[in-house]
């Protein structure tokens, strides 16, 4: 626990609780409970999954959540603190502004009764006071049947020229004063949030300048939606644009709004302000009347409008942030937590074309074994030989599965290994398709630089693509997570925030899933709770020097692991073949006394026990629960115990694409294709079925019945069955529905939905973009010359399998 929140009262702690109770939907004891937990170092899986007494059972998307909530309540109240500080000592602090103050829930509201008290850089109206003009401010505000004009002629002194100066110089007042009143900014905010009108136009000399790039945006040239109803996908497209240069963007109200100051009549938003400050506007107005409406029209467009279009633009943006983020993370998730093929031999290809196919194999515990580099597709058109080399390696090293990229040549290669395993039936072998997205960015890494400092750059991304397919989430934290290019538009939102949503998303799933403790890399292992990348560097070089860990036990002989570290990853760490049995199972170690306790009522050992559902029959978990630990965690217990060690990923599965579609070409509307959903965004999710291309499935065209979410229908990996609504060659865009009685044509969604959707595949966005395109044509225009000597390759397979 730091010293500031030591400092903070226990009145203010107390308020934070009661907030993130009703947040949470929980009970402010459980609030508690997590807090003072997460304030002792404690992890979010390590109270998700070991705690669940102390917080009654709170999940670890509540714990997240918490955690995320915990930080913005505190750095409010220290706000609060400093800003009531700070009125105080200018003795300008009353009973109702203290109030105010301390009724203020968010950070923009606590701003917005700051902004008039907040010391500030020298303004015009801070000028004009100097100049003896409040006096005159006072006396036209209180008395509009005053003439101003007249009112101004007292005030002309040495620094005050005439009265059009004095006139500015009060106006400069009382503006300042209507703009930091907090009533006149919260009703302009809700105004505006609710009516106000996002528009965005070509910036024509950009387009002028650049036809290509601003073609890119051709959607939003003259662009209009509710700002409350923008998506996150459409705001960071108009956004990107205006970064591009090529899109201008306002926040107006509606067309009605804008005839009214056409028609010279007050902007409502201008009455806004008149009917908060008390300005009125009479049917018959007087000097002052007039006066005062110029200078609420003063307040709105020179001091307020300007504002407030910034700020809910960037109140825009953050929403479009989070949105996106949050998917993100929600993809990344289910491709982490996609189905590993499993711990068997596998040849990884990563293709290409003129640079050839890469190939690496690795044995059912990922080791590299042998590495080579083929050349069967354009320009060397090398099949034969290829086919041989891969054979060899094959049956050397007993192949199980073949991992291929989904690259360039990707379908060029399928078809390689189609043949390959055609020739060798006997080897039984499997190939898969995986997403290489990363695999560049993993081989010239730090990490695969230690991994393999003897092995050429290009072929490191084979062997990742071998591991990939064999256990996704062991290989995958080896790669920045924003390089695994799961989202959309990922380079564009807050980067602090997606780095610290995507690292949560690992460490949850890494723990989720559990980690072989004698196999794992250190990138998988410093995601465990309460270790970080020195404690498994430690590890791994411990394990090293002194053979594979036999108990949790020895691993307090690692240097930094210390008893709060053993005690958060104690639990995640798994053990297999050790000494003690329930060191493979996510039994905590301090609960291994619980575990004595029902081996000694049912009288067997632990090994006739773990696997064994019916050894348990003859007792209940609420048998065995005692002041430490209740029955949450003995009935966690007593599953680990029928189930130990168990793997909460799904069964693996592979989309077995068409024969003959391989290109965009290849495609014809109202075919019905199988593919692999690669990632999902807000308004639809992409597929990928053999083409190089993703095609997109909009939001509409996903289920029969209405829905707001892409996942609930569908997450990242999934295998699924798709209608080809529409393709465009020009555009490498592809419309497919997952309503197979769709009608082709039928509908503009179900082909392919409207605006840049279509083509705005996260994976391009991910730095990873060009690797699927232009790997069609490579192989099949000199297939026929490549295999003209058939009979001479039916011999050397022959000779091959003797």
């Amino acid at each position: 626990m730091s010293q500031q929140q030591d400092r903070r009262p226990e009145q203010t702690e107390a308020r934070i609780i009661a907030q993130l109770a009703v947040e949470l939907g929980a009970r402010p004891e459980q609030a508690r409970a997590a807090i003072a937990l997460l304030d002792e170092g404690a992890t979010v899986p390590f109270i998700a999954r070991y705690r669940k007494e102390v917080t009654g059972g709170l999940d670890d998307t509540q714990l997240r959540l918490l955690a995320e909530r915990l930080v913005y309540l505190r750095e409010l109240e220290d706000r609060r603190a400093a800003v009531l500080a700070s009125i105080a000592e200018q003795g300008k602090l009353t009973p109702e502004l203290e109030a105010a103050i301390k009724a203020a829930d968010t950070k923009q509201t606590l701003e917005d009764l700051y902004l008039p008290y907040k010391p500030k850089r020298r303004t015009r109206a801070q000028i004009a006071r100097e100049n003896g003009l409040e006096p005159l401010a006072r006396k036209l505000f209180a008395d509009p049947s005053l003439d101003p004009q007249a009112e101004a002629a007292a005030f002309v002194t040495e620094a005050v020229a005439d009265a059009k100066a004095a006139l500015d110089g009060a106006r400069d007042i009382l503006s300042e004063e209507f703009a930091e009143n907090a009533d006149v900014l919260a009703r302009l905010r809700e105004k505006l949030r609710t009516e106000g009108v996002v528009r965005s136009t070509v910036v024509e000399a950009k387009r002028a300048e650049d036809a290509t790039a601003a073609d890119k945006f051709r959607d939003y040239f003259d662009y209009s939606e509710t700002w409350r109803t923008v998506p996150s996908h459409r705001a960071l497209a108009i956004f990107r644009g205006r970064q591009a240069g090529i899109l201008g963007i306002a926040l107006t109200l509606d067309d009605e709004a804008e005839a009214l100051v056409a028609a010279k009549q007050p902007h409502p938003c201008e009455s806004i302000v008149a009917a908060v400050v008390g300005v009125k506007r009479p049917a018959t107005p007087r000097p002052g009347d007039v006066w005062l409406a110029s200078v609420v029209r003063w307040s709105w467009r020179v001091k307020l409008q300007p504002g407030l279009e910034t700020e809910l633009l960037g109140e825009l943006r953050e929403k479009a942030d989070a949105e996106a983020i949050r998917v993100f993370g929600q993809n990344l998730k289910d491709l982490l937590l996609a189905a590993p093929a499993g711990m068997r031999a596998t040849l990884g290809l990563d293709p290409g074309l003129r640079t050839g196919v890469k190939v690496a194999v690795v044995d059912a515990t990922g080791k590299l074994l042998a590495t080579d580099t083929i050349y069967p597709h354009e320009p060397r058109r090398d099949w034969d030989r290829s086919l041989l080399s891969l054979g060899a390696i094959a049956k050397r090293f007993n192949v199980e599965l073949i991992a291929i990229g989904n690259g360039t040549a990707s379908r060029e290669t399928v078809k390689l290994a189609d043949e390959l395993i055609s020739k060798m039936p006997e080897l039984r072998m499997t190939r898969v398709v995986v997403s290489e997205a990363g695999a560049s960015v993993y081989s010239a890494s730090e990490v695969a630089a230690k991994e393999f400092p003897e092995l050429d750059v290009s072929l490191r991304g084979a062997v990742s693509i071998a591991r990939r397919l064999q256990d996704p989430l062991a290989e995958l934290v080896k790669i920045e997570p924003k390089a695994i290019g799961v989202g959309q538009y990922q380079h564009d939102v807050n980067q602090r925030q997606l780095g610290e949503k995507l690292d949560a998303v690992v460490e949850d799933c890494v723990n989720a899933v559990g980690v072989d403790v004698n196999t794992a890399s250190a990138p998988l292992l410093a995601y465990v709770s309460g270790l970080d990348q020195g404690i498994a560097r430690n590890i791994v070089a411990h394990r090293e020097q002194h053979g594979p860990f036999r108990t949790r036990e020895a691993l307090k002989a690692v240097a930094r692991l210390g008893d709060k570290a053993f005690e958060q990853a104690a639990g995640f760490l798994r053990i297999n073949g050790g000494d003690e049995p329930l060191d493979a199972s996510a039994v905590h170690p301090e609960a291994y006394p619980v575990v004595q306790r029902i081996l000694e009522r049912i009288r067997k050992g632990i090994r006739d026990v773990m696997g064994q559902g019916s050894s348990l029959s003859g007792v209940r978990p609420d048998q065995f629960v005692d002041e430490r630990f209740g029955l949450p965690t003995v009935k966690d217990i007593f599953a680990e115990l029928e189930k130990p060690g168990r793997d909460p990923r799904g069964s693996f599965k592979v989309a077995e694409f068409r024969e003959g579609v391989e290109d965009l070409k290849d495609l014809q509307p109202g075919m019905v294709l199988e593919g692999t959903v690669t990632n999902v965004a807000a308004f639809g999710a992409f597929v990928d079925i053999g083409v190089h291309q993703d095609g997109l499935v909009h939001i509409s065209a996903m289920s029969s019945k209405f829905i707001k979410d892409p996942r609930e229908v569908v997450k990242a990996g999934d295998i699924v069955r798709v209608k080809v609504m529409e393709v465009d060659i020009p555009r490498k865009r592809i419309g497919l529905s997952m309503r197979l009685d769709d009608e082709v044509g039928a509908s503009g969604k179900a082909a392919g939905g409207g605006r840049e959707e279509r083509g705005s595949r996260g994976g391009r966005d991910s730095g990873n973009g060009g690797r699927r395109d232009g790997g069609g044509g490579g192989y099949r225009g000199g297939r026929d010359d490549a295999t003209a000597g058939g009979g001479a390759m039916a011999a050397a397979f022959a000779k091959l399998k003797r």
